[in-house]
């Protein structure tokens, strides 16, 4: 009886051992079959394309004003917020104007100084002129007479200049709406410090509105040659609004950063009553059918959005690096247009989560 226990026991761990080395094996060899299938890859190409193309863009207010402080001192009232509705010289913010009260008294009081200053003047002035037509001083006295009473005059003037000087740095302690419009945002708040330049809050005009889209270098020229130009609103499930819009201006100045170029267009009142600045649109330029235009284009099963990150994973050294990429258009069934980031000839993943594995591969080509 012990015997055969002593058997069973030593024949039994050694088929468990055994097991475990196969499924080891079998573990191993899992990944291995895995990566040797290759992720899915697509070449970059260039396609030669006519028609309209499209570019984010944002509505903007051609009348806006950043409101800033004139006058320094702690804000006394801020009577307006975000979203309220103000009118051309409504008082939005007043600032603690004590100091400048002073500054107005003591200008007054050098007034009122000028003042008795110039009557004295004057009447030195007419007594010398008497005694001089009289022949009792000479015409050297009443020339002295005459010039103190001129001096008195030029600084009563001067301090006249200074009351009005006063009351302008009084007023600059009344912040006051430079518009018919709305308020988009505020930077101080009641018991904040205001300093000279210093931005209170943004007003701007619900009218007129524009479109503004960046351009990049590469799609300046078609733009330009653009025939036709449509401002696209997105309207949720129902087609987009199509806007026309009036003009077209290129900002002659392009961003050393993303070497883009910002085209405006301004909007018809009656289309545009319904959008509100910063307001996401799209616009959609066509071009003449005899003309075409290169693009780089990749599947859209490549293109990779994270919030405001666009990319995808490229093949380098037979393995997937992510890169930022800035798309334009979506064609369709053609793919995604590329703006920047990729050149033709290169390869990307088209399953960008196997891609994402550190131990991903790629297909063969």
């Amino acid at each position: 009886m012990n015997f055969t226990r002593a058997h069973m026991t030593h024949t039994y761990f050694p088929l468990n051992l055994a097991m475990l080395r196969l499924l080891g094996a079998v573990a191993a060899l899992v990944p291995a079959l895995a990566c040797a299938e290759g992720v899915p890859i697509a070449a970059v190409q260039s396609s030669l394309t006519a028609g309209s193309y499209v570019l984010d863009g944002v509505i903007q207010a051609v009348k806006q004003s950043t409101v800033a402080a004139q006058a320094s001192g702690r804000i006394a009232t801020f009577s307006v917020k975000a979203g309220d509705r103000v009118h051309v010289g409504q008082v939005l913010a007043t600032i603690d104007d004590r100091e400048a009260q002073v500054g107005v008294q003591r200008a007054q009081a050098q007034t009122d100084q000028a003042d008795a200053e110039l009557r004295n003047a004057r009447a030195q002035m007419e007594r010398t002129r008497e005694l001089q037509t009289q022949g009792f001083v000479s015409k050297a006295a009443f020339d002295t007479a005459n010039t103190q009473y001129q001096a008195a005059q030029a600084q009563r003037d001067q301090a006249i200049a200074s009351v009005r000087q006063s009351a302008i740095s009084q007023g600059f302690t009344r912040v006051a709406a430079p518009m018919d419009g709305w308020v988009l945002q505020t930077f101080a708040q009641a018991g904040d410090l205001a300093v000279p330049g210093t931005p209170l809050l943004v007003v701007y005009a619900p009218q007129p509105l524009r479109a503004a889209v960046q351009v990049p270098a590469s799609r300046s020229l078609s733009v330009r040659q653009a025939k036709q130009t449509s401002v696209l609103v997105s309207n949720g499930s129902s087609p987009d609004q199509r806007i026309s819009p009036l003009n077209r201006l290129e900002v002659p100045s392009s961003d050393p950063v993303s070497q883009t170029t910002e085209w405006r267009m301004d909007l018809p009142a009656k289309e545009a009553a319904s959008l509100l600045p910063g307001q996401q649109v799209r616009v959609s330029f066509s071009v003449d059918s005899t003309a075409s235009n290169s693009h780089f284009l990749v599947p859209a099963s490549a293109v990779i959005r994270r919030n405001e990150l666009s990319a995808v994973y490229v093949v380098a050294n037979q393995h997937f690096a992510l890169r930022a990429v800035r798309f334009g258009a979506d064609l369709g069934s053609q793919g995604v247009e590329v703006l920047s980031g990729l050149r033709t000839g290169e390869w990307v993943a088209t399953d960008t989560v196997r891609a994402s594995q550190p131990d991903a591969v790629p297909a063969a080509k």
